[in-house]
C-alpha cells in the first residue's frame, strides 16, 4: 500500500471564474478546477508531498477533466468515485475590483456530497500521516456520514486531523446548521486554520485571539486564524505567534487559505512531528513557509492552477 504525507476529504468542483465581459457585454466565466480540500492535496504536491484524494464528481465532462486534472498533479485517485446519477458540482465564483470574491453554487444535489460511508477506503487513511478535511462534506447525507466515518478512522489509525471549515453560507440550510456541524467535528482535531470571518462562528467569539484561545482551550495543539492582507495569528500551549503576509500583486484570492494550509500541512509532515510536539519556533517557521505560498498563489488566477510550484518559492 502506498503512504501519504496528506489525504484529504471531500470537495472536487469547478470553479467557474469570472472573466471579463464578451463582445456582446455579457459576463464570461471561465473552467477552473477548484474545491477547497482539493487545491491543499495540489498544494502540497507541488512542493514535494505525496498525496490522495477522496470524494465523488458526476460522470460527466467536468468529472472527466476533474480526474484528469488531479492524475496530472499526481494526486492518488484511486478513491475518486463517478456518480451516473448526479452531476459534478458548480461554484460560479465573482470578483469584485480588490479581487474579493462572492459565489453561487450548482449543487442540489452535487457529486461532492453523494460520498458514501462504505466508499471510504480505510486502508489509504491507515497509510497517510495527515488526514485533511473541510465542512462542506458535512452540509448534507450521505456525505457527513462518510465524514465522520473517515475522522473516527484516521482517529483510530494515529494520522494527525486537519482542518478547515471553509464556511459558505449557501450551501447550508440556515447558520445554525451551519454552527452545529462545523463545531461537531472539534474535538477530532490536532490543527485548525479558520478566517477572520469564521471566528464567531466557530467559538462564539469574534476576536481572534480569544477564538484561538478557545479553540486551544478546547484541545486542538494548533490553531491558525488567518487574517487577510494581516497575515495570520497563529497559537500553541506556548503561546501566540504572527506572520506578515507577503506584499503581492493581488490578481484572484481564489484558493489563498488552501495554498497557506496546503504549505503549512507539507512543513509539519516534513517534521515528522505531531502537532503537539512542535516548538513555537518551529510553528513559526512553519507559518512564514505559507505565508509564502499564499503570496504566490493570489498572483494568478483559479484554485488548482494558482497553487504554486516548490521552485517558485
Amino acid at each position: 500500500m502506498e503512504k501519504f504525507d496528506v489525504t484529504v476529504l471531500g470537495e472536487l468542483l469547478i470553479d467557474m471564474t469570472y472573466a471579463g465581459k464578451s463582445q456582446a457585454g455579457q459576463t464570461l466565466f471561465e473552467q477552473n478546477p477548484g474545491g477547497a480540500v482539493a487545491n491543499v492535496a495540489v498544494a502540497v504536491g507541488r512542493l514535494g508531498g505525496k498525496t490522495a484524494f477522496i470524494g465523488k464528481v458526476g460522470r460527466d465532462m467536468h468529472g472527466d477533466f476533474l480526474r484528469r486534472t488531479m492524475e496530472k498533479e499526481n494526486v492518488n485517485t484511486e478513491s475518486l468515485y463517478a456518480d451516473d446519477g448526479v452531476f459534478t458540482t458548480l461554484a460560479f465564483v465573482n470578483l469584485d475590483e480588490n479581487g474579493d470574491r462572492s459565489f453561487s453554487f450548482a449543487r442540489k444535489p452535487g457529486a461532492d456530497i453523494c460520498l458514501t460511508k462504505e466508499e471510504v477506503p480505510v486502508e489509504v487513511i491507515k497509510n497517510t500521516k495527515i488526514f485533511h478535511t473541510g465542512s462542506l462534506s458535512l452540509t448534507d447525507e450521505p456525505s457527513r456520514t462518510a465524514s465522520l466515518f473517515a475522522l473516527s478512522e484516521a482517529k483510530k489509525a494515529g494520522c494527525i486531523l486537519s482542518y478547515d471549515p471553509n464556511y459558505r453560507a449557501p450551501l447550508w440550510k440556515s447558520e445554525e446548521k451551519a454552527v452545529a456541524e462545523m463545531r461537531s467535528v472539534l474535538s477530532f482535531m490536532d490543527i485548525i486554520k479558520i478566517s477572520d470571518s469564521e471566528t464567531e462562528l466557530l467559538t462564539g467569539e469574534a476576536s481572534p485571539e480569544e477564538a484561538s484561545r478557545i479553540l486551544l482551550a478546547g484541545g486542538i495543539p494548533v490553531v491558525i486564524v488567518t487574517l487577510g492582507k494581516d497575515g495570520a495569528l497563529v497559537r500553541t500551549r506556548d503561546g501566540l505567534i504572527r506572520t506578515k503576509a507577503v506584499s503581492a500583486r493581488v490578481v484572484d484570492t481564489t484558493g489563498a487559505g488552501d495554498s497557506f494550509m496546503g504549505g503549512f500541512l507539507w512543513k509539519v509532515a516534513e517534521s515528522g512531528k505531531k502537532p503537539s510536539a512542535l516548538s513555537l519556533e518551529e510553528v513559526k517557521e512553519f507559518a512564514d513557509f505559507a505565508s509564502r505560498v499564499a503570496g504566490k498563489c493570489v498572483q494568478k488566477r483559479g484554485g488548482i492552477p494558482s497553487m504554486p510550484y516548490i521552485d517558485e518559492l
